[in-house]
């Protein structure tokens, strides 16, 4: 048997996500993040923290000055650079997920709620959505900030506070077309409660939606929790996040551009990958795109 051609199209068996170029490389990448965040000790070849006074400021090693022990150079303490942005990539991924799934479940659930019910229920939740979706997302996440202090905790929460409305809104559009199908109906005449139906019907048919945001609000909760670490209303200083390196990177930028440059690269290549996964399972799961693919075909 022939070893399939690099680049070629993925074996028809597979399932149909993983036949999608956009999901294999977006998922490729977060994937990467992830295992580097998890095995991140193992990873990292210096302690984040660990300072070396007589190496500070080193360029990479491929610029002139690097030194091969500090692949990416070093910052103005003489931390390692390579060892941080791995350490940083644990902030980025807890909140990523964590903030994300939050989200995610609160505004799900209100929308199956809104969209199934309809009426003064769908009303008041509809109101409610466009109340917190006229203040500025990252202002209301520093209001949110500045009420519950300082911490990873709170800053997760503060995200999940503010980002529901997005699954909210989206969802609830999508349950309002699946509520009006024949088997919503059937099911009710089948003695299904409501509990039952939400949860055996409407939900799994919304479920593709609900994933393909969940990946892009992965994003979206990365670059929030980046700008609160720039302004030092996220982790402790001590702790390496993305948005700390370059926070602390701006009082050097001029001896050393790449301590700037790493960390928002690293935040760049991340968001990508999310965006790819995202669009990626969009394109594969949702069924308004799959029939017209077909009948195009």
């Amino acid at each position: 048997m022939s070893a399939r051609p690099i680049g070629g199209p993925a074996p028809a068996h597979w399932p149909r996500p993983l036949r999608s170029a956009r999901v294999l490389v977006g998922g490729g990448i977060v994937l990467s993040v992830l295992l580097g965040a998890i095995f991140a000790p193992l990873l990292a070849p210096y302690d984040p923290n660990a300072q070396d006074l007589l190496n500070t400021l080193v360029p990479p090693v491929w610029m002139e000055g690097g030194n091969p022990d500090f692949i990416l150079g070093t910052d103005n303490l003489g931390q390692d650079t390579l060892s941080r942005l791995i350490y940083g990539a644990r902030v980025a991924m807890i909140v990523a997920v964590l903030a994300a799934f939050g989200a995610m479940l609160l505004g799900t659930a209100l929308a199956l709620v809104a969209g199934y019910f309809g009426g003064a229920v769908d009303w008041l939740i509809s109101r409610a959505v466009d109340l917190w979706m006229s203040f500025p997302p990252v202002v209301l996440s520093l209001i949110l900030i500045v009420g519950f202090g300082v911490g990873l905790s709170n800053v997760i929460l503060a995200i999940v506070l503010v980002d529901w409305t997005r699954f909210c809104r989206v969802v609830r559009s999508e349950v309002l077309i699946v509520r009006r199908h024949d088997y919503i109906d059937a099911a009710r005449l089948a003695g299904f409660g409501h509990l039952r139906t939400l949860l055996r019907e409407v939900l799994p048919a919304v479920l593709p939606l609900v994933i393909t945001l969940l990946s892009l609000e992965m994003a979206i909760a990365l670059i929030v929790e980046a700008i609160l670490s720039f302004v030092g209303m996220s982790v402790e200083s001590t702790i390496p996040a993305w948005g700390v390196m370059i926070a602390d990177a701006r009082t050097y930028m001029y001896q050393t551009v790449w301590g700037l440059v790493l960390p928002i690269l690293a935040i760049v290549v991340t968001v990508i990958g999310f965006n790819l996964l995202g669009d990626g399972l969009r394109r594969t799961l949702d069924p308004k795109l799959l029939q017209r693919e077909t009948v195009a075909a």
